[in-house]
This record gives C-alpha cells, structure tokens and sequence, in this order.
C-alpha cells in the first residue's frame, strides 16, 4: 500500500473514532467459537463436531510476526502463518465452508510463545508496524480464504497507546476495505495484559465484534458463583461488548464444564447474557472425541 493511501486512512481514523462509538450487545446469540492448530496434534477441520444450528468460527492459531528461526525475533508487523498448515490449508479452509454454510474461518494474531518463547508485540513505530500488518494479514486473508481476525497479544514491548492504535488503525483498514468481516480480541485478567486491552476497546471497541475473554486464566478451582461475577465484572470493563464465555480443555484454570460451566452459561443465557462460548482447543479436545463441544453448541442452538 502507498504511503499516500495509508496517511488518508490513518487521517480518517483521526476523525471517526476520536471517541468511542461503543454499540450495545444484543441478547443471546448461537455463537460457538474454537482456537485450533497451535499444537501440532493433527487435527482437522472435519474433525470436530459442527452443529448446523449455531454460527461455527474457528480461529486458526496463531499468525505471527517473528521470524521462524531457532531464536525467534521480531518482524515489526510482518506476520506468518504458524498454525499446523499441512492439516489447516486453503483448500481445506474451503473445503469446510463449502459442506458447512454456518462455518467462518478467522486467524488469531500474537498468542502466548514461539519456540518456546515468549511473543512480544514489538513495534518499531506505529505507522511502519500498521503498514507491514496491513500487507502481510492481507495476503494471508486471501491466501486462506478468511473471514475474521482476532487479537491475542500476551506480552508487549510498547506502552497501552501504542498497542491500541496499531491494532485500532489495522482493524479499521481491514474492515473499511471488506478484507474481514468480524473482529475479535482474547483478553483475560492480568494487570500485564488487560491496561492494553482496554485502552484499545477505550478508543476502537466500535471495530471489535466479540470478546474472547479467557475466563480459563482464572483460578483452578473456580465455582459458578466466582464465574459470573468475573463475568459481570468483565461486562464493566467492556461496557457494550459481546463478552463470550470460555473454558479450556487443557490443564488450564476457571470454571470446567464438570464443575458447573453449563449451569452458568444457562444462568446467563435465562438472563439474556449469553453472547457466544469459545473453546481452548480443538487441539487438546482431540483426544477425548470432542465431547464439550457438541455440548457447548447443543446449549447454544437450544431456543429456551
């Protein structure tokens, strides 16, 4: 893209989005989302149980911007595919949507590590980050025949702002330019991580569709009672926002389906809260056939 073009874009955001035009959430939705192929487990697209009642995203994970190196570094923006490509590839992206019409495929960028390492988001300065992300996402979108992208930074090298006007100016051009269709940001409750989450929402919450809160940060050994007052709280931090409820099947923390999960998504959904559930990972429920998924979408696609 031209320096021109990206200076008129960059004006516009000047103008549109000097405040946040934050809209209110609707009530239930049968949104079902579900992280897959950042652990090299060899899972497929036809592997996991589709309910065709309910609107399905995978979120292919991650694309990152580090070189694939022994020693990992930054790229300022120039992102790569780093999700299991043999198993997850185009044809394969459109295969799934071809036999499935309720499925949407979105890529995560950032995640947790890189060889063992931590992700950083580094940029070297805000315009040359947003360019670079611009170029590189786009011809990944394309390539993969995506319709989404998600936001899931962990670790940061750059302050709350800058984080939220790099993401901020690239959802806008993104969206602006009908690349994606939907956006959506993986936050969870950690003073190193949620300031930068929120100053984005704060200034660009009008550009992000969902939130995919990582409610499986919390504590091991979370009860129902614990989990919905996150889940208000959350609802306070982003005020207006579609705040998906989320679980892990891994070895992570929160409120596990065996513990409760579905009697507070049912308390949520009575109260007209339940604005989608996401799953931390296709890759780690492989093993056991899948069984929390079909549940989460039986409850989603359930009219009462």
């Amino acid at each position: 893209m031209g320096s021109s073009k990206l200076l008129c874009y960059c004006f516009l955001l000047q103008l549109l989005f000097t405040t946040s035009l934050i809209q209110a959430a609707p009530g239930n939705s049968k949104l079902f989302r579900e992280y897959i192929g950042a652990e090299g487990k060899n899972v497929r697209f036809s592997d996991v149980p589709i309910n065709p009642n309910v609107d399905f995203h995978y979120i292919l994970s991650f694309a990152i911007d580090y070189t694939n190196t022994i020693l990992p570094s930054p790229t300022n923006g120039d992102f790569t595919a780093y999700w299991d490509m043999e198993n997850l590839s185009p044809s394969q992206v459109s295969s799934i949507k071809s036999k499935h019409p309720n499925v949407k495929v979105a890529m995560s960028l950032g995640g947790d590590t890189i060889n063992g390492q931590f992700v950083f988001f580094t940029p070297e300065s805000i315009s040359s980050w947003v360019r670079n992300a611009i170029n590189s996402i786009t011809q990944i979108v394309k390539e993969y025949h995506l319709d989404g992208i998600d936001i899931d930074y962990e670790h940061f090298n750059a302050d709350p702002d800058t984080f939220a006007e790099c993401i901020g100016r690239l959802l806008f051009f993104l969206k602006q330019n009908k690349i994606v269709s939907f956006a959506s940001i993986a936050p969870y409750d950690d003073d190193s991580v949620q300031p930068y989450y929120l100053a984005l929402w704060s200034k660009y919450g009008n550009l992000i569709d969902f939130v995919n809160f990582q409610f499986y940060a919390y504590d091991k050994g979370t009860t129902i009672s614990q989990f919905l007052q996150h889940f208000r709280d959350q609802n306070t931090n982003y005020k207006g926002a579609n705040i998906l409820v989320s679980f892990g099947t891994d070895d992570s923390g929160g409120l596990k389906p065996d513990k409760g999960f579905f009697e507070a998504c049912s308390t949520l959904k009575s109260q007209g809260k339940l604005h989608g559930i996401f799953i931390w990972s296709a890759d780690d429920s492989k093993e056991a056939g899948f069984p929390f998924e079909k549940q989460s979408q039986a409850l989603l696609a359930c009219a009462k």
